[in-house]
């Protein structure tokens, strides 16, 4: 399974988000972190800028919902032109039948997990879902350092994919960088959100062929 790079725009210039798109170009996806000051102690963006970003976008978007009282609200991201919608476990109601809306609206479906969330509950549900998403730092804010603690999930949750052959993708998220990314993929990772690491480079376009290649060994 190739190793797919998706930057996180938390940490691009949001004044200049059109042009910090841009620069990801030759990304997979292009991570846009959803956060309601409520489910997480951030605000960053909702509903009517992902509609622009979308439209501007050169790669599809992954958006990844930090949000309370995501049965209500995550259909409207994929009716917004999000390819790929995550909601976290924790914050659903009903995370089947919200799995459910969101394929009948297009989107692919992803359920992330904070770090001391087990992974064992979707193991069952395999079939309704196209994404596993591993919190490997507490949602929130950028930069944060690497939870080693959290590879033993990211092994657990491919193996019972593996095993299930299923096609599940298994999604990172937080303190991706060029040191962590290679032990990260060994543990079953395919999926991998980098935000300071990407933007914070000299050479944007290099630093996700990097991630890439360090990715896939």
């Amino acid at each position: 399974m190739p190793a797919l790079i998706n930057p996180s725009i938390l940490s691009a210039d949001f004044a200049n988000l059109e042009r910090d798109l841009a620069r990801i170009a030759n990304a997979d996806y292009a991570h846009v972190d959803v956060m309601d000051n409520h489910f997480v102690p951030n605000l960053t963006i909702g509903l009517p800028v992902v509609r622009r970003i979308a439209e501007v976008s050169p790669v599809p978007l992954d958006a990844h919902l930090m949000i309370e009282d995501a049965d209500r609200w995550a259909p409207q991201y994929a009716e917004a032109g999000a390819a790929s919608v995550t909601f976290h476990l924790e914050a659903a109601q009903a995370p089947v039948r919200l799995a459910r809306e969101l394929r009948a609206g297009g989107a692919r479906v992803g359920v992330a997990l904070r770090p001391a969330t087990p992974v064992e509950p979707l193991l069952d549900l395999l079939d309704e879902i196209d994404m596993i998403l591993v919190m490997t730092v507490e949602p929130g804010f950028g930069g944060q350092s690497f939870i080693e603690g959290t590879l033993p999930k990211v092994r657990r949750a491919r193996a019972a994919i593996d095993a299930a052959g299923a096609e599940t993708w298994v999604q990172v998220d937080g303190g991706v960088a060029r040191g962590t990314i290679g032990r990260i993929a060994q543990a079953g990772a395919n999926v991998f959100v980098a935000g300071s690491a990407v933007y914070g480079a000299d050479d944007v376009a290099a630093e996700i062929t990097a991630l890439r290649e360090l990715a896939e060994g």
